[in-house]
């Protein structure tokens, strides 16, 4: 194109958000959402081991049709009534006060998965900002380096770090803690094994975006930046395996307080090496390693020294045991994530194809980072319905796991129309806030429209997706206890949801900004294009399954399919033994 530099940098800033964030929040309502957030609602009952009578629980995994299926029976005693979180007589208050009580409750539940999420991915989102400041080349090195190679291999470890996901959050369940700590340290072999394996990637980035055709002066310097990401992908390994090790005893907090300190650190430090010492991009890369290092070093001290005494029980060669499973399932878990990881990173390679491809790559990515940052709030609100829908269903309340839902959706979008009047308002002001070039800056405000837009379908998008989950929650409901088998519908609606984001993206999105950039030279406005109706039919597709599904129906098929994952109760086996 003829701006290719200022599109690649536009397209790639602006891009870097979305798929981060979207990805997440698929897995948060799938696999999080089922396992950890139903757990988690005991937690929030403050309710002693002794008051809980956990009668079974059963797990089965089924990564052939890429479905997570799960059977947790609590038989609860009448404490645990008495102490959910929604007081009785609530049910006879004025809406008002049921609406403010139940976002009180939604917010400190929702509000420390967003701070892990909105300040471990700020920490990216400042380095570009201080980069946008030194020069358009080094902005679009690391756009480039970021979008594409650490990103791909982030798509794999996220994948793979899901078994540890998986595995901590069925020991947990199970009262296996002592397995969590092997499983820790399992994936961290593993995890790490697959980042040493994908690190010439990294070494080898010049030569690699020569290949692919990229310019020169961006393949050069992204070649001299790329050494400085080889700590960044090690940091992944630790990072997301421990902070899911964690989440799966429900440590959210902790996770939450270390990330937003480290965010905090670094923001001191870049402004420290990149302003007052003026180094460069060795300063903002330096203060990158060192905040992400510290953020993975003080959870390492949370967990060694004595905060986890029933999940860690020190190093230990079991960890060796049984690598091959853990791989197999690491890979296959995986495989549906990475595929729309790196539709994002395909199409910020494509706009690194224009004449001014530094530019461009620059402009993409400020604003990607920009969405993917805004839809980091709606996973935290997603993952605090499942926890309140997880409470209203243990205490047998249909129509307040219902009234739950309608405020946490409403509240994600309501967040998502304000960036969206901000992003159309204050598009030119955001451009300059992240970086001093004025070219850059112009094609990231053309792309401002784009993107609001973009932030309006991120905010309805994973309710949609979600809601699959959602109604499964309150449609099977019995009153002693709560089955959450319903929720894996089996392998259609998974599958279904993950094979509708695929087409959308690689069949729609992708060729229609290819078509939209190149051909009708659109440039850098018709790559979002593409990408944006993606979303679009995406987002279409999804409405209309819902719209026509029978929930009743699937519930009984639900049912039907699972019922040979049925466990009985130490109680119900011994009353259905003994004769009449």
């Amino acid at each position: 194109m003829k701006n290719a530099t200022t599109a690649v940098s536009v397209f790639s800033l602006c891009h870097n958000i979305d798929p981060f964030m979207r990805i997440h929040a698929y897995r948060w309502l799938s696999w999080r959402c089922m396992v950890h957030l139903t757990l988690h609602c005991f937690a929030l009952l403050d309710v002693e081991d002794d008051s809980l009578s956990l009668s079974s629980i059963e797990w089965s995994i089924s990564l052939e049709n890429n479905v997570f299926m799960m059977r947790l029976l609590y038989i609860m005693d009448n404490s645990i009534q008495e102490s959910l979180l929604v007081p009785e007589e609530l049910s006879n208050v004025d809406l008002k006060t049921r609406i403010w009580t139940e976002s009180k409750m939604i917010w400190k539940i929702a509000f420390p998965a967003m701070v892990a999420r909105v300040t471990s991915f700020g920490m990216i989102v400042v380095t570009q900002a201080f980069l946008g400041h030194i020069g358009k080349l080094e902005l679009a090195a690391f756009a480039l380096l970021q979008s594409f190679i650490v990103r791909f291999i982030n798509g794999i470890l996220i994948g793979m770090s899901s078994a540890t996901e998986t595995l901590c959050g069925q020991a947990f369940g199970a009262r296996h803690d002592h397995m969590m700590g092997i499983y820790l340290q399992r994936s961290w072999i593993v995890d790490g094994a697959a980042a040493t394996i994908l690190l010439p990637l990294v070494i080898f980035a010049a030569p690699i975006f020569r290949l692919l055709g990229q310019e020169e002066d961006v393949a050069i310097a992204a070649g001299n930046m790329s050494p400085w990401f080889i700590p960044y992908v090690y940091y992944l390994v630790f990072s997301l395996t421990i902070q899911m090790y964690l989440q799966a005893q429900l440590k959210n907090k902790v996770v939450g307080w270390f990330s937003a300190i480290s965010f905090v650190l670094h923001i001191l430090l870049s402004w420290i090496f990149v302003n007052k010492l003026e180094l460069g991009t060795a300063g903002a890369m330096g203060a990158l390693t060192i905040s992400t290092w510290s953020l993975v070093i003080g959870l390492l001290v949370y967990i060694f020294g004595g905060w986890c005494p029933n999940t860690w029980k020190g190093f230990t060669k079991a960890a060796f045991a049984d690598i091959l499973p853990v791989v197999k399932l690491s890979i296959s878990s995986g495989f549906m994530i990475c595929l729309e990881i790196w539709y994002n990173s395909i199409i910020i390679l494509a706009a690194g194809y224009m004449k001014n491809a530094t530019t461009a790559i620059s402009a993409f990515s400020i604003c990607h980072n920009i969405l993917a940052w805004e839809f980091m709030l709606s996973v935290g609100f997603l993952g605090a319905a499942c926890v309140r829908v997880a409470n209203e269903l243990g205490r047998g309340n249909a129509k307040a796991a219902k009234f739950s839902i309608k405020i946490i959706l409403s509240t994600s979008i309501v967040i998502g129309v304000g960036f969206w009047v901000l992003c159309l308002i204050f598009g030119e002001e955001i451009a300059h806030f992240l970086t001093s070039d004025e070219e850059v800056a112009e094609t990231v405000s053309s792309l401002a429209v784009l993107l609001a837009f973009s932030i309006l379908l991120n905010s309805v998008q994973p309710v949609l997706t979600g809601k699959f989950f959602f109604l499964i929650f309150y449609y099977k409901l019995k009153w002693n206890y709560f089955d959450l088998t319903s929720v894996a519908v089996g392998a259609g609606v998974q599958s279904m949801v993950a094979f509708v984001n695929l087409g959308s993206y690689y069949i729609i999105g992708l060729p229609a900004g290819i078509l939209l950039g190149y051909v009708v030279h659109l440039e850098v406005q018709g790559l979002w294009m593409g990408l944006l109706s993606g979303v679009v039919v995406q987002t279409l597709i999804l409405s209309y399954i819902i719209w026509r599904t029978d929930w009743d129906e699937q519930v009984n098929k639900a049912s039907e399919r699972l019922k040979r994952w049925f466990l009985k109760s130490e109680k119900d086996a011994i009353e259905s033994s003994t004769p009449a």
